[in-house]
């Protein structure tokens, strides 16, 4: 099986919601099956943003006391705001052992809704079915201690977490695919 198989799979299998055949469409026209994970970071690879989302989504399986439906929306659907956010480019770069210049292609970021991260991925998902607090809680704060609100002085996230056990899971997890599943992928182990 396909990872993207398995993607469809999993979210066919457990998101039931009136509304999440339209934005598995939409996901089939976008560029979210291909798209990196990052422009430098994990997964930059084409097709990085479906591994990296189906790791997820697996490792929150784990958790048996929450709704299944819950754990696989959060998990698949965390990272929706880098659909059709990435695009391919090409740089010079000097070739150490020629001398010459050579273009190399590379991904940048072209965000056309600055919207936030996380937030983003809420607003995205809500234009076809409702989150949710527990789900949108978890997708709004998913980044952790990375989200630009926390590093700006925010404390939001610790009362979310506090009051929204799916909210550290899912960062959790997305934690764990970056810093360990993936890393351990990408080095063939």
């Amino acid at each position: 099986m396909t990872k993207k198989e398995e993607f469809l799979s999993l979210y066919q299998t457990y998101i039931t919601r009136p509304g999440a055949d339209k934005l598995l469409a939409l996901l089939e026209k976008s560029d979210f099956f291909l798209a990196p994970a990052s422009t430098r970071f994990h997964l930059a690879h084409p097709g990085g943003l479906l591994e990296h989302s189906l790791n997820v989504g697996k490792l929150m399986l784990r958790y048996e006391d929450e709704l299944p439906e819950s754990l696989v929306i959060c998990g698949l659907l965390h990272d929706l705001c880098k659909t059709n956010y990435y695009r391919e480019s090409t740089r010079n770069v000097k070739n150490e052992a020629t001398g010459q210049w050579e273009k190399q292609p590379f991904y940048q970021v072209e965000d056309s809704f600055p919207y936030g991260h996380g937030e983003k991925s809420v607003y995205m998902i809500e234009q076809f079915f409702r989150l949710k607090a527990p789900e949108a809680m978890a997708i709004r704060w998913h980044m952790g201690g990375f989200d630009d609100a926390v590093r700006g002085g925010s404390f939001s996230i610790s009362r979310a977490y506090e009051r929204y056990p799916l909210a550290v899971k899912l960062h959790l997890c997305d934690i764990e695919a970056t810093y360990l599943v993936e890393t351990r992928q990408s080095a063939g182990q």
